[in-house]
């Protein structure tokens, strides 16, 4: 691999990096109304009683800096996302960005990285099954059910499940991520990760019934275009076992266009899966980034999303310069 190659994908990097930033600073701020009065009027509708509102609101916008010209404002954002200052929340003032992010991300990360995974290796060895000579019946019944379930939005595969096994047959439960008066102690509490794990099997069910069919389809696409390839061919010859050849000749070589859609897939993972994280009250980012839409925090939107632009961009990347370590055909040395 080329240095020039390399610092090209670090500029395209820089540049989906700044513009997807500048993109994340003005959409917010075309939202009608302000976040300091929506904040107090939200404190005056729960019965609050705020006296001078007028001058609280000039000296927590000199605070936030939201009296500033715009492109002050913009200079000021660039200049703390270089350095990875998020800010504070305006929801939640004086409580970090950064602190609201690291609390939800562990609950993103352990439901979606382990969801899309198991998504990927089921909907890749089903889809590869679909279509190989000799497989199980069970593959060839299962593939053609998750696709029927993929074209259902994961957020509907939730709503159906909640109602099935948490508020009828009652084998779940039915929101949050531990059972009432359960408190994590210090350390690893395994009665809490087991608890929290067994919160977490009907979110990670959702998404994996909507998401196997999809990847099923791709990987059966790209099985019936290397049927036939000399290597196949060869692997046969010499008498290599049916499952080697599958494994190490066929899936090998079909999958690695699916990499690319997974790496996409795991940098979309810190946004979290929104509506499910909603629907069964999971704190992850998605349920978070949710709650400072609803609550105009500018702030905790733009860390957010930023974060999410990082992990997408970086993800990205590094399947780029990966690529020709995963496939030895593919070189990016001019020639």
């Amino acid at each position: 691999m080329s240095v020039g190659y390399i610092l090209r994908r670090l500029g395209v990097f820089g540049l989906i990096v700044w513009v997807t930033a500048t993109l994340n600073f003005i959409i917010p701020r075309l939202a009608p109304g302000d976040p300091i009065q929506a904040i107090l009027g939200r404190l005056e509708a729960q019965g609050s009683k705020v006296e001078n509102s007028e001058v609280l609101i000039a000296e927590y916008r000199r605070l936030f800096g939201l009296d500033d010209p715009l492109w002050l404002q913009y200079l000021k954002y660039l200049g703390a996302m270089a350095r990875g200052d998020l800010g504070y929340s305006l929801a939640y003032f004086p409580t970090p960005v950064w602190d609201i992010i690291s609390d939800a991300l562990p609950y993103t990360l352990g439901l979606l990285i382990v969801s899309t995974l198991l998504s990927f290796a089921l909907g890749i060895i089903s889809g590869a099954l679909l279509v190989w000579k000799g497989s199980p019946r069970a593959a060839q019944l299962f593939a053609p059910l998750m696709m029927i379930l993929a074209p259902i939005p994961y957020y509907l595969l939730a709503i159906l499940l909640l109602f099935l096994f948490a508020f009828t047959l009652r084998w779940f439960p039915h929101s949050g991520t531990a059972s009432t008066g359960r408190i994590a102690s210090g350390g690893f509490d395994i009665g809490y990760f087991l608890d929290t794990l067994y919160h977490s099997i009907l979110p990670a069910l959702s998404i994996i019934l909507a998401s196997v069919g999809g990847w099923a389809v791709g990987m059966r696409g790209m099985m019936v275009t290397i049927q036939g390839e000399d290597y196949l061919t060869l692997a046969e010859a010499k008498g290599l076992k049916n499952r080697r050849i599958f494994l190490r000749y066929a899936v090998r070589n079909a999958m690695l266009p699916q990499l690319t859609h997974l790496a996409i897939s795991l940098g979309h993972v810190v946004s979290g899966a929104t509506l499910v994280e909603l629907i069964f009250g999971y704190p992850g980012l998605g349920y978070r980034l949710y709650q400072s839409i609803t609550q105009a925090d500018y702030t905790v939107m733009q860390g957010i999303t930023f974060f999410l632009v990082l992990s997408v961009a970086g993800a990205v990347l590094l399947i780029d310069l990966l690529y020709p370590k995963l496939d030895p055909r593919i070189t990016y040395a001019r020639r």
